[in-house]
């Protein structure tokens, strides 16, 4: 078959690839980015579902225009406005899962060796993505602050990149989030550049702990033009993954571009599902809603971060995010996280291998842990089975 050239470079997600051995219902996977299905509010969208029906039940199964419905649309900017991010109705544009964003902006700016900026680790679904339109990762590291803002210098003075992939609140894999200062500073020279920000943040409501901290996006405003950047958000996450609805902001330039690519991906985004999800909004407390979510997200986390320290021994650290839904474990230099994870998963436990996360090799002794989508029961006894096996690793 002569498939395109893209395919050749662009290979089975390997967090998907784990998710088919952890069917097993024995299995306690630490592997996946998944929400805790406790939360999924199922009697209340059952209830929105049978008001749009019965209210507005033909428009809600008729074709319908391609940025989305408007009011669901207006009620993402006032959320963004009551975290201290202005941004307009007419700047949303509705996506089938903000995964969805990634594919169109790819399409609309990404040519074939074009430079794309992304932090070191970076989420591996999006390198996935980018990666069918064949750019030159350029990977910048990461310290507890966020990205350097060193090396971020140097490569849009010398890189000419077209884009900065970034997720600066509880990035997936790593748990980490810019500080304040760190934002203003990428935002500033971002503000100067000709790069557009791709500013990922599907885990930014779902912060237990500390402040909470402007968007880059905010920070561009203050220092130049919103212009240059997009902003991508999701229902995953607050709601659940199976609406799958999210979303995108941009200015009017980048918008219009974005709006045609929608177009001939898929017309519009699911009118139903929006409608729903607009009236699930509307008649229920949401904040109380994403209250419960942190609050056993934190236990979770503290019970995970706990076990590291205890369990492993002193040379073995993780990051200790403020939300989000993951925590990243780095092993000494000499021990193989994909020897851990295949002697992790004869004992009936999964993990994801770190360097799945880097485009330019590295990250062998690292590993992700995914805290939300287990039970206090399932987290004590899988770091338990975890560091059973991590005893009887060749240089631990």
């Amino acid at each position: 078959m002569k498939f395109a050239r893209r395919m050749s470079s662009v290979h089975r997600s390997f967090i998907r690839e784990i998710l088919k051995a952890a069917v097993d219902p024995g299995i306690i996977s630490f592997a996946g980015g998944l929400p805790n299905p406790r939360f999924f509010p199922v009697r209340e969208l059952e209830e929105a579902t049978r008001k749009v029906l019965s209210s507005d039940g033909a428009a809600a199964l008729q074709y319908a225009t391609t940025e989305g419905f408007p009011p669901l649309r207006e009620m993402i900017a006032a959320r963004y406005a009551a975290r201290g991010t202005r941004v307009r109705p007419e700047e949303v544009l509705i996506l089938n899962g903000s995964q969805q964003g990634l594919d169109l902006v790819a399409k609309v700016f990404v040519d074939p060796g074009d430079v794309v900026l992304v932090e070191s680790p970076s989420y591996l679904a999006a390198l996935q993505c980018f990666g069918f339109f064949e750019p030159r990762f350029l990977p910048l590291f990461m310290d507890s602050d966020g990205v350097c803002v060193r090396e971020l210098t140097a490569a849009l003075r010398d890189a000419e990149p077209k884009l900065f992939y970034a997720i600066p609140n509880f990035q997936n894999p790593s748990g980490i989030s810019y500080s304040r200062e760190r934002r203003r500073e990428a935002a500033r020279l971002l503000a100067g550049s000709s790069t557009v920000l791709v500013e990922d943040d599907p885990y930014g409501e779902i912060r237990f702990m500390g402040e909470d901290l402007p968007s880059i996006r905010a920070c561009i405003s203050e220092a130049g033009s919103t212009d240059s950047s997009v902003l991508l958000g999701t229902f995953s996450k607050i709601v659940s993954p199976g609406v799958r609805l999210g979303w995108i902001v941009a200015g009017t330039e980048i918008m219009e571009r974005l709006v045609v690519a929608k177009q001939a991906a898929d017309l519009h985004s699911n009118e139903l599902t929006q409608r729903i999800v607009h009236r699930y909004l509307s008649d229920n407390d949401v904040n109380a809603h994403i209250q419960r979510i942190r609050d056993a997200y934190k236990r979770q986390r503290d019970l995970m971060v706990s076990a590291v320290k205890s369990l492993f021994p002193p040379d073995v650290s993780c990051t200790e995010p403020e939300g989000g839904m993951f925590l990243w474990m780095t092993l000494p230099q000499a021990v193989s996280a994909m020897t851990f994870f295949e002697r992790s998963l004869e004992r009936k436990v999964t993990f994801v291998p770190g360097a799945a996360f880097f485009t330019s090799g590295g990250g062998e002794n690292t590993l992700r842990l995914n805290f939300s989508n287990c039970d206090e029961a399932m987290i004590d006894e899988g770091m338990t089975r975890l560091a059973r096996v991590y005893s009887q690793m060749p240089g631990a």
